[in-house]
């Protein structure tokens, strides 16, 4: 799972935030999805150029995602490389593009049914995300101020 920092959280939090606000959500739109969304945070870039750059491949984010290669220079590879960067990893976008994550969706409180293209769903799954990477956060805070 991603790390616990900071500027993660926060990426989520702004994320769902900003499609709570009234973004355009399109589940089938690279530019507008959940991951769409998340690159738009990270890297400030607009959905149509995340569209566009998506489309140089063939495949949804799931399938350009096991693809992914750092050196291709195709543009959907750096969009991700920069989330990699920022400390996501590749199976939390899969995740995030699905609503997928067993722990995420324990979170958010049993028999949750989600949905992986309605707005509400990815704004609450990113909360949960967001909430779960926090207690993490200051569980390890919390230990290391005891053993310090």
């Amino acid at each position: 799972m991603a790390d616990c920092s900071i500027e993660i959280i926060e990426a989520l939090r702004r994320t769902a935030n900003r499609l709570e606000g009234g973004d355009r959500y399109e589940w089938g739109h690279m530019g507008r999805c959940n991951c769409g969304h998340l690159v738009q945070t990270v890297t400030g870039m607009d959905p149509a150029r995340i569209h566009a750059g998506a489309l140089r491949r063939r495949g949804d984010w799931n399938e350009q995602l096991g693809e992914y290669c750092p050196q291709s220079g195709l543009p959907l590879d750096s969009m991700v490389s920069r989330l990699l960067e920022a400390g996501f990893t590749l199976e939390d976008l899969a995740k995030l593009e699905r609503l997928s994550d067993s722990a995420v969706i324990q979170r958010m409180g049993p028999g949750r049914a989600l949905q992986r293209n309605r707005r509400q769903d990815a704004v609450d799954y990113l909360r949960a995300w967001a909430d779960l990477l926090e207690e993490k956060r200051t569980a390890q805070t919390s230990r290391a101020a005891v053993c310090a």
